[in-house]
């Protein structure tokens, strides 16, 4: 097994797969090479390559058909614009809990994830805070957010103490528009461990980008939940756009 554990064998495969389905090298609607086929290619045991297989499914990035094969399932994701700033500390308050913060890190970094490209994020490095929101001491959210650099000391050293909303608006900042991106994904290394759950657990991920009165500032950032701890209620408005409300 080339020096690696089952394991580490059965994660690199996992990651490989979902990679190519992003990049579009196994398209929508196609079938997967035959588990065979796989385990040839990645020089692993038909076992592993089940094993990365059925961890895709419950994501829904795969499908099995007894007798068929496994598929690329189509991804299916919501964006919305929104005339208000959604933030996690919203969602807690909305649901009714005290959310606390833990800061992490705060690092430079470029936003890699291709799931960003619908919100149109910038190339550069941006200050990335990582942090964990809590209620009655139990995690409820990952949140990586990504600002500009430029932002002052006095507002970076806030994050620890504020959510990041919280903290830009006490000094000007204004927002404007929330979009949104939900899906659901494996969790990150990072939610994994916060969250106690095991490689492949599939989450409740938000992506969002808080739009400013300064079109050259916005927030890009990502939430993870697990479907056990957390879930999404969408109000629409049903009236068609001719009708008139009553008063």
């Amino acid at each position: 097994m080339n020096g690696q554990t089952g394991t580490v064998l059965h994660e690199n495969v996992r990651h490989e797969i979902m990679r190519r389905v992003r990049a579009g090298e196994y398209a929508v609607g196609e079938s997967l090479p035959s588990t065979a086929a796989l385990a040839e290619e990645f020089a692993v045991s038909p076992i592993t390559i089940k094993r990365a297989l059925r961890d895709l499914q419950p994501a829904g990035i795969l499908r099995s058909v007894p007798g068929l094969g496994t598929f690329v399932r189509e991804q299916r994701r919501f964006v919305r614009d929104l005339d208000f700033s959604l933030t996690s500390h919203d969602d807690a308050l909305r649901l009714g809990l005290t959310p606390t913060i833990r800061l992490l890190s705060l690092t430079q970094e470029k936003i890699q994830d291709p799931a960003f490209d619908a919100l149109e994020p910038p190339d550069g490095l941006m200050l990335c805070v990582r942090k964990v929101i809590s209620t009655d001491g139990t995690p409820i959210m990952y949140d990586t957010s990504y600002l500009p650099r430029s932002l002052s000391d006095e507002v970076v050293g806030e994050f620890g103490e504020k959510f990041i909303s919280d903290a830009l608006r006490a000094h000007g900042t204004q927002f404007t528009k929330t979009k949104l991106l939900i899906d659901a994904a494996p969790a990150s290394e990072q939610a994994q461990q916060t969250f106690t759950i095991k490689n492949g657990y599939p989450t409740l991920r938000r992506l969002y980008r808080l739009s400013t009165t300064d079109k050259s500032f916005s927030v890009f950032g990502v939430t993870e939940s697990p479907f056990d701890r957390l879930a999404c209620v969408v109000e629409l408005d049903a009236r068609s756009k001719g009708s008139k409300s009553k008063r």
